[in-house]
């Protein structure tokens, strides 16, 4: 049976492809759409590139015929332009003349006159209104993961025979003789996505354990588990997956997705992980260190006041600074070195072009070659641009996406339709990519810090 879908401008700014996802069914824009639309495609950033692809879109199918009686989409379903309507009472206190008003009109006149729609809208509070109306209303759900859908975690403990344990160490343990066992004592065998972090539990001694990555049918140990990337030395297991992850190549793994609370030191290994492959690895793995901290003034013009792109987007990147502080002064292992120095160190590694930043309205069209590339708070970007920054890596680079989920800016966005959720569920089992979430109680900011993530 088909059914009649109305959009809001919500929908299309953040996937300009949503007009072609609704199969045989009809679509149904209000004019307040359109005349967003024309408002929205002048400035740069995601929505202004965003509302000119969908306006060419509409434009093709203009072509095609009159979109006000209603044309046929590429999907086999139809769309037509709604400009009637607007004289449908509103419940006390709505702004009438206000976009997601003469959307919810437009819904409720064709309810009233016998078709049943639904409006389909990413913006939580015109979804509340619409229920004031009685106008069923959903969330855009084409770019979000299922429902149910656990996040990915790239870890699991398993059981192992004590006898395989002394040959793991030199040439791993096939996945076939790994087990979990269920509360009532039932082993069940292990089911492992490609490049999943695994903690091996002997089946006689539970407290004695190695740690290894599953990789073509076999667990092998860990190779980097010695290393102290820029002086870091790994505090838990976590810490320790997390480093093998950054310190396997380029070639080897060209992403690596590491979500988790915040404290959990995501930010900071990545940093000292990057520094050590820029700075002190010979020959260097790559040619520089590139930190990208998305949130939702990102996609907008960073404006025509004046100052560098850099000057106007370094409140943003306090945090990168901050890690920054800990790494230099942690370098010098026996005393801390005074603030002049250290801020003179940091200076140093933005003048000379061993770090840089960048806002994400700036990597549109790049190709990123021999580049250790960090998107901090990930979770604030949307698939689109997180399909847009992983696709523009050349040859050389590696991509390092951080994030928690739970900890969204953006307002469209919330925790199974973020670009970092939504990098996670599709870039899952493929052997270029590497995941990791940590848990809470690995978090190593402070006593305090971890205290509050567990009882807050």
């Amino acid at each position: 049976m088909q059914k009649t879908f109305v959009l809001d401008t919500s929908v299309l700014i953040q996937a300009p492809y949503a007009l072609e996802s609704f199969q045989e069914n009809h679509v149904i824009l209000p004019l307040a759409v359109l005349e967003e639309l024309d408002c929205l495609k002048r400035p740069e950033g995601e929505q202004g590139t965003n509302a000119r692809q969908v306006i060419r879109f509409l434009e093709r199918l203009r072509l095609q015929g009159n979109l006000v009686e209603g044309v046929a989409l590429p999907s086999g379903g139809t769309l037509r332009l709604e400009v009637n309507h607007v004289d449908v009472e509103l419940p006390h206190g709505m702004d009438p003349a206000s976009s997601s008003s003469r959307v919810l009109k437009v819904c409720k006149g064709l309810i009233d006159d016998g078709v049943p729609a639904i409006l389909v809208t990413r913006d939580i509070v015109t979804r509340i209104q619409a229920q004031m109306m009685g106008v069923p209303a959903e969330d855009f759900t084409t770019d979000q993961i299922p429902s149910g859908t656990g996040l990915y975690a790239g870890r699991a403990e398993l059981y192992v025979p004590d006898a395989l344990l002394s040959a793991f160490k030199k040439e791993g343990i096939s996945a076939e003789t790994l087990y979990t066992v269920d509360s009532d004592g039932t082993q069940r065998p292990a089911s492992l996505t490609e490049n999943q972090f695994v903690l091996l539990r002997s089946d006689t001694e539970e407290k004695k354990t190695m740690l290894g990555r599953f990789s073509c049918g076999r667990v092998t140990p860990l190779q980097f588990s010695g290393r102290k990337p820029f002086g870091v030395k790994p505090r838990s297991v976590g810490q320790l997956f997390m480093q093998e992850a950054l310190l396997l190549g380029a070639e080897e793994a060209p992403l690596v997705i590491i979500m988790g609370p915040a404290g959990t030191a995501k930010t900071f290994y990545a940093l000292a992980a990057g520094l050590e492959q820029v700075m002190e690895q010979e020959p260097r793995a790559y040619r520089k260190l590139l930190v990208c901290r998305p949130n939702a003034q990102f996609d907008q013009d960073i404006g025509f006041l004046p100052g560098s792109e850099q000057e106007k987007i370094s409140p943003l990147m306090r945090p990168i600074v901050d890690n920054l502080e800990i790494l230099l002064d942690l370098e010098q292992k026996k005393e801390k070195i005074g603030e002049e120095e250290l801020h003179s160190r940091i200076h140093y590694l933005f003048d000379t072009g061993i770090i840089t930043t960048e806002a994400m309205n700036f990597m549109r069209g790049r190709s990123i070659t021999d580049t250790w590339l960090i998107i901090d708070e990930a979770q604030n970007l949307t698939p689109r641009q997180v399909k847009g920054v992983i696709t523009r890596v050349g040859r050389g680079t590696k991509v390092v996406l951080l994030g928690d989920p739970a900890q969204i800016d953006a307002p469209l966005l919330n925790e199974r339709s973020n670009g970092l959720v939504y990098a996670s569920e599709h870039m899952k089992g493929s052997p270029l990519c590497v995941q990791l979430t940590m848990r809470s109680d690995e978090c190593e900011r402070s006593a305090l810090a971890l205290d509050a993530a567990e009882r807050m």
